[in-house]
Formats: C-alpha cells, sequence, structure tokens
C-alpha cells in the first residue's frame, strides 16, 4: 500500500451494467482464488448471480474468500448463506452486533471497502456494492457510480492486503501469466500504462491516508479540481484546500446529489454550501436519481476511485480503499464522464443560492464549519471497541481458521 506501481491497464466502469459482467466474468476464469469484500450484499437478483458464481468457482477447488459487513449485510438468510457454506466458500462477517430495540448498533467503524481479487492477477475497486439499486432496473431510486477494474502489477498489493484481512496466503501473484485475461479481454482498457497507488483507511497506521491523497493533489491543482462525491461533509483540512484552491484560481467544481437517497446527508452538505461559493467554488447537484460516486479529477493527470465519502464517516471511522491513478488517458475519461453527466442532469447551485442568504443559513453554516474542523479530535472521545471477524465456514474449517486467528489479527478491524 501507499506504493506508486507503473504499467498498469485500468478500466472504468460506470454502474452495474458494467461492473457486475465484469466481475462475474473474471470469478467464472479463476483457478486459485477469488478475494471479495463488499459493504452490502444483498439477497436480490445481484447477489444471488454473485452467490451462483461463488458457488461454482469454489465447487471447483478454488479458494473463495468474502467478507461482508455486519451493518450493510445484516438480513442475509440462512438459506441464502448455506449453499456458499456447504461448497466450501469462507464467509466472514465484519462486527456483527445484536440489534437493540430492533435497531442496528454497530453504525461506526464499519467496512465500507468494495474489493474483488481474482488470482491475484486482475481486481476491481470502487463504490458498487452487490444489490440490485445499483442496476437501473431498480427504477428512480437506482444508484449512479463508478469502479475500476485493473491488471497490473498494483493487483499485487490489493491481494496482499485483502488476503491479511482474513489470515489467507495470497495466491502466487502473476497477472502477465493469467490463463483468464482471455475471458476480458472484449474492449480495450482506457490504459494500459498507468502509474496506480492503493490506499487504503484503517484505524491503525492509515488513518488518514486517503484523505491526504486529496489533500496534496488540491494543493499541487493548477487548472481543475472535479470532484463527484455522494456523502459531502469534509473536515476543515479538506475544506480549505478547496477554498485555496478556488481563490489561486483552480476551476473546482463539486458534483454533489440533488436525489439523495437519505435526505439528511444533502442537509448537512449544504450547510458548507455558502463558504464554498463566497470563495469561487463551483457546485451542482445531480438531480437525476441518488449519487453514489466517491471520484475525482485535479488537472490532466490525476483520478482517484474507490469507497470513500467526504464525510466524517468515511474520513474518520470506516474502513474505506480507494485507488489514486496518474496518467492522463484515465483521467480524461474520468473527467469526459463527468462532464457528460453535469451537462446532462446537474443543476448549478451558485448563484441562486447566494442571493438567498439570511442569518439562519449563515449561522447553520458556520457551526457546521466548526464542526467539520473539530470533529476528527472529538472521534477520539466515541467508545474504542475493537471489532472482529466471524467466520461462517463449514465445520471442518473452523479449528483451521481459529488458530489462524492467533497469528494473523484482521488489519483495519481495530478501534480508534
Amino acid at each position: 500500500m501507499n506504493v506508486w506501481r507503473p504499467g498498469n491497464q485500468i478500466r472504468l466502469l460506470e454502474n452495474g451494467e458494467a461492473y457486475y459482467p465484469r466481475v462475474y466474468a473474471a470469478i467464472r476464469a479463476a483457478q486459485r482464488e477469488v478475494l471479495i469484500e463488499t459493504f452490502i450484499l444483498f439477497d436480490d437478483k445481484v447477489g444471488r448471480t454473485l452467490r451462483d458464481e461463488l458457488i461454482a468457482a469454489a465447487s471447483r477447488g478454488v479458494t473463495v474468500h468474502v467478507t461482508i459487513d455486519g451493518y450493510g449485510s445484516p438480513d442475509l438468510s440462512d438459506e441464502f448463506l448455506a449453499g456458499m457454506i456447504g461448497a466450501g466458500v469462507r464467509l466472514h462477517v465484519f462486527d456483527p452486533q445484536p440489534r437493540l430495540l430492533g435497531l442496528r448498533t454497530n453504525l461506526f467503524r464499519r467496512m465500507h471497502r468494495k474489493i474483488v481479487v481474482i488470482d491475484g492477477a486482475v481486481a476491481f475497486v470502487g463504490g458498487i456494492n452487490f444489490s440490485l439499486d445499483h442496476l437501473q432496473e431498480y427504477g428512480p431510486e437506482a444508484k449512479q457510480d463508478y469502479a475500476v477494474e485493473i491488471v497490473g502489477p498494483v493487483v499485487g498489493d490489493i491481494q496482499r492486503f485483502a488476503a491479511s484481512t482474513v489470515g489467507a496466503p495470497p495466491a502466487p501473484h502473476r497477472w502477465w501469466r493469467w490463463p483468464g485475461r482471455r475471458h476480458l479481454a472484449t474492449a480495450p482498457p482506457d490504459t494500459d500504462d498507468a502509474l496506480v497507488l492503493f490506499a487504503v483507511r484503517d484505524n491503525q497506521d492509515h488513518r488518514t491516508d486517503i484523505e491526504d491523497h486529496y489533500l496534496a493533489a488540491l494543493r499541487r491543482a493548477r487548472r481543475s479540481a472535479l470532484i463527484a462525491n455522494a456523502y459531502f461533509f469534509p473536515g476543515y483540512r479538506l475544506l480549505r484546500e478547496l477554498r485555496n484552491a478556488a481563490r489561486r484560481g483552480v476551476d473546482v467544481r463539486l458534483v454533489l446529489q440533488g436525489e439523495p437517497d437519505m435526505p439528511w446527508v444533502q442537509f448537512f452538505g449544504r450547510m458548507l454550501y455558502d463558504y464554498l461559493l463566497r470563495e469561487g467554488v463551483r457546485i451542482y447537484e445531480y438531480c437525476e436519481r441518488p449519487l453514489h460516486g466517491k471520484v475525482a479529477v485535479i488537472d490532466d493527470d490525476w483520478a482517484t476511485v474507490g469507497s470513500s465519502n467526504l464525510d466524517p464517516l468515511s474520513l474518520a471511522l470506516n474502513l474505506e480503499a480507494n485507488v489514486i491513478v496518474r496518467d492522463r488517458a484515465f483521467a480524461g475519461r474520468l473527467r469526459e464522464r463527468l462532464e457528460s453527466l453535469i451537462a446532462r442532469h446537474c443543476k448549478l447551485i451558485g448563484a441562486e443560492r447566494a442571493a438567498r442568504r439570511n442569518p439562519w443559513r449563515l449561522t447553520l453554516g458556520f457551526l457546521a464549519y466548526h464542526f467539520a474542523r473539530r470533529f476528527p479530535a472529538w472521534v477520539g472521545w466515541l467508545p474504542a471497541h475493537t471489532p472482529k471477524l466471524e467466520h461462517l465456514l463449514p465445520r471442518e474449517d473452523r479449528a483451521d481458521l481459529r488458530e489462524a486467528d492467533r497469528s494473523h489479527e484482521p488489519k483495519g478491524a481495530h478501534g480508534l
């Protein structure tokens, strides 16, 4: 992690229509190992298709590890899980907690990553969960989101990380000789020589890594910064760098939710609008359906795609994963897709918002700004429990996993 790897092929995948077929094809081509981490796995059309692909892979001898979050995937039935466990799929639940009066109690320190690694040869990283609401057939509430497919040296970093979280030895990393590549070679990647870094946010040694990459890129920005983020309520440092970039003439644009899946998110995000608009930041709200993306393009050759929102949960509590890409072709491709989103489905907030300022809104904005400034310090006051992985395994494998747990405590599973 946090090592720049040259020579990667990378492909932008927009929404479930592009993402799921590529993931399923890679699983079908797997020969040794499938590693999956996902915040949400639902028992719906998408989840059942993934389950069937994993059962088929495990049945032909592939080692399959699937990690889900106890908050994000709380209601999977025994019937849904039994087929996978029976076929030998190793299922892990991050921080399962009992409900209290019918409410989930494990909101904080969630495993929010979305990672798939096949045979150490191809990896997928982004914001797309395994649920039907990432497909347009879901209807007006279908999410707009992004992920990347990567082949190249950085896949080794992603594979080692994903294997370490479940205490598994990674399969040999031979991406250049992987026979399954022919199953995915249906279209050229967006670029085949990208410099890529895999970054995570955890509660140990990488608490601010993803945010730090955003900050460094904004400080270097000279022409433009285009950020699309679903849940926007960043800390003081990031707000300051957005303001500073706009002040020195950088074209700073934010694409935020206009049709939110959780209205309170939009309410809090809008508290910061006045502060940003005063400094020349342009804000667009995406109004076709809920925005779930977590992507950015800065200048002509820096981009990021991943699971990390720019809000207190992602920046200070959740376990997250992004890839940082230094490549003009890929940055251009992502910028093109975001520009299309702005042109077709977004409304500009700036002018009318500034004209309607009133003391109440300014007061809320002031309070929100200072909350954002001090939130990272307040996080340390929250109860510091240590989340664990619960292993849902066939009986014959449980003894082996108990022994592995003694020597491989899951990385990123620690409280602050």
